[in-house]
């Protein structure tokens, strides 16, 4: 592995081309037509244009991006977060071409970037979930008769996606037939999916989440947690470590959960678990994002390691060398 195309744009672009450069590697950026003097242009050794700038002509582009990587001689792709970075058909295409992915197996990114899949998954390996339902029935009865068993309030979540889109807090029977149709709608518009199901609202819980590295010879180890409940629309807005109510058995329950979390898929590279926390200290998996996430460097902060760079020993087939 010498050269490495950044298929992403701003910071984290920037971010990885530091990395490259100081593990020896080229950076190859690619850029929007709007973006040709972008700060992660001029960050990087080489850069290649891959369309105009609407994303989906350029940095969600699978063929240009592919055909930036031919035009560069790159050998890898580090997909940084957002855009493709946990589309499983863009890892399976990178690898296809005979170039090293910087990221997790294919298959784990799909497990995990299903909910239902990824939550019959973690309960197989014994990690409690929230109360929830399958997919919802088609039928406004049957969908009816599903809730109520479960008990009010619920939160309708998309199937496909996450980032806070597709959800919606229902209180009363009243209001679950217009929130599962809402939330499908806007599901099936933000991820091309407009399957749904429930689960059971948990009140004001805390959101904490669990940093995992895994490399290729077996070893997999967390860098402690995240606390991450000063929220917006279900999106972050503040992120702080250590999470300031976790005692030290609850913190070992937590991390080893994450851990049989990435077990269950056989998860490689950089990952983060996320669970609910609720008031009596019962905690529950959320979800786990496949990619380096946008406030890795708190967790780097407190623990001394480079997750970046990690990510590229990794990817490069070179072991941990940290337990």
């Amino acid at each position: 592995m010498r050269t490495v195309l950044i298929a992403n744009r701003g910071e984290i672009a920037v971010r990885v081309a530091r990395a490259c450069r100081e593990a020896g590697l080229r950076a190859v950026a690619v850029y929007s037509e709007a973006d040709r003097g972008a700060p992660h242009v001029l960050a990087a050794d080489q850069a290649v244009p891959v369309g105009p700038a609407p994303a989906r002509d350029s940095y969600l582009n699978v063929e240009a991006l592919l055909a930036a990587a031919r035009t560069a001689a790159a050998d890898a792709v580090h997909p940084g977060y957002g855009f493709l970075a946990e589309s499983a058909a863009f890892a399976e295409a990178v690898e296809a071409a005979g170039l090293v992915w910087i990221g997790p197996p294919p298959g784990a990114i799909a497990t995990m970037g299903d909910k239902l899949a990824a939550r019959a998954t973690v309960a197989r390996a014994g990690v409690p979930l929230v109360p929830g339902t399958a997919l919802v029935a088609g039928d406004a009865a049957g969908a009816r008769r599903q809730v109520a068993a479960l008990g009010y309030p619920v939160l309708v979540k998309a199937a496909g996606g996450g980032g806070g889109k597709g959800m919606r807090t229902v209180a009363s029977e009243d209001e679950l037939t217009p929130a599962l149709a809402a939330a499908s709608r806007e599901a099936e518009a933000a991820f091309g999916d407009g399957r749904v199901y429930v689960e059971k609202l948990l009140r004001r819980p805390r959101h904490v989440e669990v940093q995992v590295l895994g490399d290729r010879h077996g070893q997999l180890v967390h860098l402690e947690e995240r606390e991450c409940s000063i929220q917006r629309r279900h999106q972050k807005i503040v992120e702080e470590t250590p999470c300031p109510v976790l005692t030290p058995r609850l913190r070992a329950e937590m991390t080893a959960a994450a851990l049989a979390t990435a077990r269950a898929v056989g998860y490689t590279n950089a990952g983060t678990v996320e669970f609910l926390l609720d008031a009596d200290g019962r905690f529950y998996f959320l979800e786990m994002n496949t990619r380096v996430q946008v406030e890795h460097p708190i967790t780097e902060w407190v623990t001394g390691i480079d997750i970046v760079a990690a990510q590229l020993r990794i990817a490069a087939g070179q072991p941990l060398g940290f337990a």
